[in-house]
């Protein structure tokens, strides 16, 4: 089972993990550190239900994840250790951040800062980037 928090270093309860970690399979690494690309549409692909989540690249700051989530699809309110973008390459969903929704649609970027509690809904099947920056210090 993968685990959502021992990689993106999330802050939660045990029950928010249980509900979030459910849903996700193991992580797929897609690019090295070498010079490289890749058209991120060619890199979707759907879970029938829950989550997939595509690490693309990591190095010592950063760490870039094509998150594609099924359609009905939520990740329960939780807050990250680190500052982080959403970046949406399609579908439609709602992000939940501070208590505030935005609206989720191709196109939409938001930032989070490091310990904003959030939670997506993905309407429909959903894709994004997530960029999570070095570890925040509080």
């Amino acid at each position: 089972m993968y685990d959502f928090y021992q990689q993106y270093g999330a802050i939660a309860t045990s029950a928010e993990l249980a509900k979030i970690t459910r849903s996700f399979p193991m992580t797929t690494t897609i690019l090295s550190l070498k010079p490289s690309a890749i058209h991120l549409n060619d890199s979707i692909e759907y879970p029938v239900t829950g989550v997939l989540s595509k690490v693309l690249l990591e190095d010592a700051h950063c760490r870039y994840t094509l998150m594609l989530l099924a359609g009905g699809t939520s990740l329960a309110e939780h807050a990250v250790p680190r500052n982080a973008t959403v970046h949406v390459l399609e579908g439609q969903g709602v992000l939940t951040l501070e208590g505030k929704d935005i609206v989720l649609k191709p196109g939409v970027f938001a930032f989070m800062p490091f310990k904003a509690r959030h939670a997506i809904k993905a309407e429909t099947n959903l894709a994004f980037l997530l960029t999570l920056s070095e570890k925040a210090i509080a």
